[in-house]
């Protein structure tokens, strides 16, 4: 009964953010007027991508979490205050100037309500990516995407047409110049019944698109033409790329690193990777511009693992909480730290949740 209250309450609490999308919605152009019209001719402006600025005096922390996945019961109940103190937790100890989320952020719509206040509370900017889960349970991927956009210290942008939800860019400045760039993609659903479906039905995973590959490649070369230099950046997206299988089996022996490779990484797999069923060219694509030098996703809750691959970092963040399934010892969040010269190391934060009284 307890529970059934504290649901009412908070519909009733968030009806403005259950509604304002469908609002949204019926403003001139529909939904289509919240996306870009991009098109690689145009030219790569300063404004175009959001702008953080970092202290010289200290380096630039991203705190990202992952897969929080709360559905409506869970959110109110002893699993919400675990997120709740999970995340707590990891800001008071990280200390970010940012927040990124690498999708499948919530599961119902008073839970997605009720994760966005909280990630909105910390008064800290923040920045999410779509997952494979992400509009189920709520009332369409368009209405978490305006929820979202809408939130008062959330960097998201809808971004192009035709490319998903949310691919968006945030350069971090230094003395006024840009010293590392984040790109924020959609790597959709699945090929089999996803809200974003590309190419044949033949089942497993999505991935990025090939128009959203050329948007990669026009901000890169545009971000290096407006530095005057190559600028180092990092990917978000949710699904992992087929290479963070080649990692792992590169890397490690019988489960463990091999002693080659022991001192530069870390974390471990208990669960398949789960990338899409065949190789998009991404990853290459990323080698010839020699700007991304780490990939960060989620997806698989119990992979942990990062492990620099042919010159680029590939990296499991950690699964934040334990809604749908986890394994206590690998929950929390990951760091990416940006230092002076704009180069960026990761590192695991574990969360002990067995010292919650949850």
């Amino acid at each position: 009964m307890e529970l059934f209250i504290k649901q009412v309450v908070a519909f009733f609490l968030t009806f403005s953010m259950t509604v304002a999308p469908f609002f949204g919605a019926l403003r001139p152009g529909g939904k289509n007027a919240y996306f870009e019209d991009w098109s690689a001719d145009q030219t790569f402006t300063a404004d175009y991508a959001a702008r953080l600025d970092k202290d010289p005096d200290k380096d630039f922390v991203i705190l990202n979490v992952t897969d929080i996945q709360m559905k409506d019961r869970e959110t109110f109940g002893r699993v919400g205050a675990q997120v709740k103190a999970t995340i707590d937790e990891l800001v008071e100890e990280t200390k970010p100037d940012l927040i990124t989320v690498t999708g499948d952020n919530a599961w119902q719509f008073l839970s997605y309500n009720e994760t966005i206040k909280m990630l909105d509370s910390y008064g800290i900017p923040w920045a999410p990516v779509m997952g494979n889960h992400d509009g189920q349970g709520c009332p369409s991927e368009f209405w978490c995407a305006y929820n979202f956009y809408k939130a008062k210290n959330c960097l998201f942008k809808f971004g192009p047409k035709d490319m998903g939800y949310g691919n968006y860019i945030i350069q971090i400045y230094e003395n006024d110049q840009i010293v590392h760039t984040l790109y924020m993609m959609d790597t959709h659903s699945d090929l089999r019944d996803g809200a974003n479906v590309n190419g044949p039905k033949d089942g497993g995973y999505d991935h990025l698109w090939e128009n959203q590959m050329q948007w990669y490649t026009w901000a890169v070369e545009g971000t290096n033409k407006l530095a005057g230099k190559p600028v180092e950046s990092t990917v978000y997206f949710h699904i992992p790329l087929v290479e963070y299988k080649d990692a792992w089996n590169m890397a490690t022996e019988n489960g463990e690193f091999k002693a080659e490779y022991a001192d530069t990484c870390f974390g471990d797999k208990a669960e398949d990777v789960c990338c899409a069923p065949a190789n998009n060219g991404f990853f290459t694509l990323m080698q010839r511009l020699g700007s991304t030098k780490n990939v960060v996703c989620g997806h698989d809750h119990v992979n942990s693992f990062s492990i620099p691959y042919q010159g680029i970092r590939l990296t499991y963040g950690l699964k934040t909480g334990e809604a749908c399934y986890w394994e206590p010892t690998r929950s929390g969040g990951t760091t990416v730290t940006i230092g002076a010269d704009g180069s960026a190391s990761v590192a695991h934060h574990y969360v002990d949740t067995a010292s919650m009284p949850y």
